[in-house]
């Protein structure tokens, strides 16, 4: 593998590089992008789901699924403190985390053979709308949990959490084909500052709901309820648009009906020669690898961040709220300055600052004094900063990597570590809680993550790997 990646500072050097005008050329001419008309409004669209499902990350697995589904655990647990979803014994305060693990788990096995299916047929809009219509339905149903049924509350997560990734694997694919190279950061940036944008939205709609419950004459737990499926009804209602203003652009012309037919048999197939074809490309699998390393714990931080300020540091939800709005408010202009940043200096090493910016935050996390909302308002305004741009620059990144005609295929495997599917950190986060009892060292533990995820994105040449995929390598990247 040294041979393959080596130092990022050498390699970059000898690579080629293509003007903007060069690569936005290439790109009409190959056909990975459309005329600018037809590309803005294939992009405005775009961006909808991520405004459409961006609630269901922020409102449901970030802030309220996540103490709500772990009160419901405990109401079950016995005198012990456990639970035992399928006979297992787990700690009532870990179950969240599992369930979250066991959704990404079953995910590894659906999101590549929905790429697959997608880039076979070429009907990647319609397989989005059908992933994207379940995970909304089954958060939509989160409604109905209540009492101590804690095994509903895990199942609706893990379908809306599996047919979530699902549709993120579509969604991502079409980046390649509606933004030329020299579009893609900024669009991916955009895309990510729609979302938290609708994620703050939402979040104010809940905190009113939220702190006003009594005046409406709902309880504490109603109030929750109705926050849950409202995101569901959200996800649904905006996926129309997306729905609307994307179409499909098969590369090999429109399929047949024995390929239509039989796509499910031949995702199976290509999905093979497509594990077999990644590895042809090494350099391209070496980003892959670091991505999943440091987004695993950027999507832990995300979903397990309002358990620890509930249950270790004692705050309320109405502090949790606050804290996370905070967030989403900081991310739609951290993501937008990150992607000007990388415009300026390249994606890569803004991601790798962001890196050490994660890496700092969350060690000073675990320092933070229980009962204060304060020094956790000043953390999330540190990871709402970094959150958007990390993800989308490294989105947009890894288009580059793609050999055309495999976006789908290849996004699944992407799609693994993506926005509320990451399963090593939870578990891991999970394990460190059962064994020590304490939430400071299960977050102190991701720290890990963000060191390692940076050591091997660092030794990534970008330029060599673009190239290696067959793909312009643009000017600055």
């Amino acid at each position: 593998m040294t041979d393959h990646i080596g130092t990022a500072h050498d390699t970059d050097r000898q690579e080629p590089r293509v003007t903007t005008g060069e690569a936005r050329d290439t790109a009409v001419q190959d056909g990975t992008a459309t005329p600018a008309h037809e590309r803005r409004r294939a992009q405005r669209g775009w961006y909808f789901y991520d405004w459409a499902n961006s609630v269901f990350s922020t409102s449901v697995i970030t802030v309220f699924l996540g103490p709500y589904l772990t009160d419901i655990a405990e109401a079950a647990a016995g005198p012990d403190g456990y639970v035992h979803p399928l006979g297992i014994p787990a700690r009532a305060g870990a179950y969240f985390a599992y369930v979250v693990s066991a959704s990404v788990l079953l995910s590894v096995l659906v999101m590549p053979l929905a790429g697959a299916v997608a880039d076979r047929t070429g009907r990647k809009k319609a397989l989005l709308g059908v992933f994207a219509y379940i995970g909304a339905t089954a958060t939509t149903a989160m409604f109905f949990v209540t009492g101590d049924r804690y095994l509903l509350g895990g199942g609706l997560l893990i379908v809306a959490n599996v047919a979530f990734a699902a549709a993120m694997v579509l969604y991502n694919a079409f980046l390649p084909e509606i933004a030329a190279p020299h579009e893609r950061d900024a669009v991916s940036s955009r895309g990510w500052a729609f979302g938290y944008a609708a994620g703050a939205l939402m979040l104010v709609a809940n905190l009113a709901l939220f702190l006003g419950h009594d005046a409406v004459g709902v309880s504490k737990g109603m109030a929750v309820r109705i926050c849950l499926a409202a995101a569901g009804l959200w996800w649904a209602a905006f996926t129309l648009v997306p729905l609307t203003r994307l179409r499909d652009t098969a590369p090999g012309g429109r399929p047949s009906a024995d390929a239509r037919g039989g796509s499910l048999r031949q995702g199976w197939r290509q999905l093979i020669g497509t594990v077999r074809d990644m590895r042809r490309h090494k350099l391209t699998l070496a980003f892959l690898l670091a991505y999943l390393v440091y987004n695993d714990g950027i999507q832990t931080v995300i979903s397990q961040a309002s358990l620890y300020g509930s249950e270790e540091l004692e705050l309320d939800e109405t502090a949790l709220i606050g804290a996370i709005l905070l967030v989403q408010v900081l991310a739609v202009f951290g993501a937008l300055l990150l992607g000007r940043l990388a415009a300026r200096y390249g994606a890569r090493r803004t991601v790798l600052g962001s890196l050490l910016a994660w890496t700092l935050t969350i060690g000073a996390g675990f320092f933070l004094p229980a009962g204060e909302p304060v020094a956790f308002f000043c953390l999330a305004a540190a990871i709402g900063m970094v959150l958007g741009g990390s993800q989308a620059l490294s989105r947009s990144l890894f288009s580059h990597l793609i050999p055309r005609g495999k976006e789908a295929e290849y996004y699944s495997v992407y799609e693994i570590s993506d926005r509320g599917t990451s399963w090593l950190g939870p578990l891991l986060f999970g394990l460190t809680y059962q064994l020590t009892g304490s939430y400071r060292y299960a977050i102190v533990s991701l720290v890990v993550f963000f060191v390692i995820g940076f050591v091997l994105l660092a030794r990534v040449p970008m330029r060599r790997a673009v190239a290696a995929a067959g793909n312009p390598v643009p000017e600055t990247i």
